[in-house]
């Protein structure tokens, strides 16, 4: 699933392809129905057309793009979505199940294979992210705020760090990175963390997170960039997918067990409960 480092290198990417731009046509195909969460298919398609895009920005995992009318189109890649920028004549992708096309010839692809992204159009954003709490590279997410969060949960430190609701835009694998790099074992309870390993836990995973959009995303499967290029961070991983191997800092071999219903990796010789 695109995180947060990756969302946010397709923004950056289509950022200056689509602000000022007036979308022609939208189409959403047969088949992606279920991409239009708050209007019918082809009212989302009458509603899109004709609309300028005034900014184009991110909050966790969702893309937001401003509209002239006032309004604001989300977009969530969820779990294999990737957007494009094509030209208007460029042939459709095996997996294209939307596109839009502006007013200079350009067009913007929406390719996804398992068919789970979501588009909303809302007068307000928070209307379509009810369950999601501060970004995580965003001004709100402090050390107080983290703190506040893992004190009020009984669950593991792992199972927190996936609720969007403590840190929007933290995946699976900015979870296990951070863990790594904060030296805390992702099992630990979240509600017993001392101030410390939290402001440390809040330190990687911010450096986890701008470490990944520097390296333009990682990719592992589906993930490309807005000009379907694949992300280059996963050379830089510290423990995850990296099971067998030797831990860079203590030299014991990685770990992977399940947590939180996902794939946990990481180092049960450096990283303390």
């Amino acid at each position: 699933m695109p995180e947060l480092p990756e969302v946010e290198t397709i923004r950056r990417d289509l950022e200056p392809v689509v602000v000022g731009r007036t979308a022609v046509a939208v189409r959403i195909h047969q088949g992606a129905e279920r991409l239009a969460v708050t209007h019918a298919p082809s009212e989302l398609e009458r509603e899109l057309t004709g609309r300028r895009v005034t900014a184009l920005g991110r909050h966790g995992k969702y893309m937001l793009a401003g509209l002239d009318d006032g309004r604001t189109w989300l977009l969530h890649l969820r779990m294999t979505g990737s957007l494009l920028s094509r030209a208007a004549d460029a042939p459709a992708g095996r997996f294209e199940r939307a596109r839009v096309d502006f007013d200079d010839s350009s067009s913007l692809r929406l390719d996804d294979m398992r068919k789970f992204a979501t588009w909303h159009l809302v007068e307000d954003p928070a209307d379509a992210m009810t369950r999601t709490g501060p970004d995580a590279l965003s001004p709100d997410f402090t050390v107080a705020w983290l703190r506040e969060q893992l004190g009020r949960r009984s669950t593991t430190v792992k199972a927190a760090l996936l609720d969007q609701r403590v840190a929007a835009g933290v995946g699976n694998i900015y979870a296990d990175e951070a863990c790594w790099i904060a030296q805390i074992d992702p099992r630990a309870e979240a509600g017993r963390l001392g101030v410390r390993r939290v402001a440390r836990l809040h330190g990687a995973v911010i450096e986890t997170l701008t470490g990944a959009i520097a390296d333009r995303g990682s990719t592992f499967s589906d993930y490309r960039d807005g000009a379907g290029e694949p992300g280059l961070h996963q050379v830089r991983w510290h423990v995850f997918r990296r099971e067998g191997e030797p831990c860079g800092r203590c030299g014991r071999e990685l770990s992977k067990i399940r947590l939180a219903g996902r794939g946990t990796h990481f180092c049960r010789g450096c990283q303390r409960r």
